[in-house]
This record gives structure tokens, C-alpha cells and sequence, in this order.
């Protein structure tokens, strides 16, 4: 089994208010963006407001099989076998520091190409770049895959 780095870099972040919706009339306010473990949102990684000029966090991965049959695990590591994902998920902090989940994107994994996770294993380190931020300037949700994300390996 290898190590290898994931990187995600999120910029065009939507801010620290949006809305409102139907389901929040008032809008959401004091937003934040950090990546999910395996406990939800009580299992944040580096938690940053939403109106940085840029987001970065790096992901400790293992790789348990190479490509062709790419698998990788880690503590933020979501899904199984073929179907991993990492989750950004968005939510309201209040004045007691309280995260409280609103919405999330989906970053899939199975979205790499083959030779990119080739050169990704032989480097360490796998980078995904993309805008947090919808058509509609809102926190980016849903399911996140190429061209919304533009995946590159680390130099090696």
C-alpha cells in the first residue's frame, strides 16, 4: 500500500450569506465550508469561512490498489470500493461556534482519469481544482465531476 496526497483547492467561494430559499426564508448567514469524515458534520476537516480568496486542504489517502482498479481510503475518504467521493460540506456557524449543515457537494473520485491516477500513485499527490461557488453564486452542491473539477497529478 502507497500514501498519496489529496489536494483540493477551492476558490470563487460564494461568501458568508446566501439565500433566501424556500426552506430558509431568512437566508443563511456566517457560512463556512470544510471537508466531511466519516462521522458527519460532527467529523470536520479544516473548517474555513466561505468568503476566503481561497480554500486548500490536503487529504491523507492510502492506496490500497492501483490502477486500473484505483481504490484509495482515508479519514475523509467517503464511499465504497470503485464509488469514493470526498464531501465539502457547507454549513451556518453560530455565535457559540456550532456548525450546522445546510448543504453539500460531492467531489467523486471515479470522475479521475486512469492515466492522471497513474501519474497521481507515482507522484504522491492528486490535485482537484474547482469554483465553490454555483451558477447562482450559492455554495456549490450536489455531485461534482470534470469539467466542474479539473483533477492533475502532484510533480514527481
Amino acid at each position: 500500500m502507497a500514501i498519496m496526497l489529496i489536494q483540493i483547492e477551492g476558490s470563487e467561494l460564494p461568501g458568508r450569506y446566501c439565500g433566501p430559499g424556500p426552506d430558509f426564508p431568512d437566508g443563511h448567514h456566517n457560512i463556512h465550508v470544510a471537508v466531511q469524515g466519516k462521522k458527519g458534520q460532527q467529523d470536520l476537516f479544516g473548517l474555513v469561512p466561505a468568503d476566503v480568496k481561497l480554500a486548500t486542504w490536503i487529504l491523507d489517502g492510502e492506496v490500497v490498489s492501483p490502477p486500473p482498479h484505483w481504490d484509495v481510503r482515508g479519514p475523509q475518504i467517503q464511499g465504497s470500493p470503485g464509488k469514493r467521493f470526498i464531501y465539502l460540506t457547507w454549513g451556518v456557524v453560530d455565535e457559540d461556534s456550532n456548525f450546522t449543515m445546510f448543504r453539500r457537494a460531492k467531489l467523486w473520485l471515479d470522475a479521475v482519469p486512469i492515466d492522471l491516477l497513474r501519474s497521481a500513485c507515482k507522484s504522491g499527490l492528486l490535485i482537484g481544482r474547482l469554483g465553490l461557488s454555483d451558477d447562482h453564486r450559492w455554495p456549490l452542491c450536489a455531485s461534482v465531476r470534470p469539467p466542474r473539477i479539473i483533477w492533475t497529478a502532484g510533480p514527481g
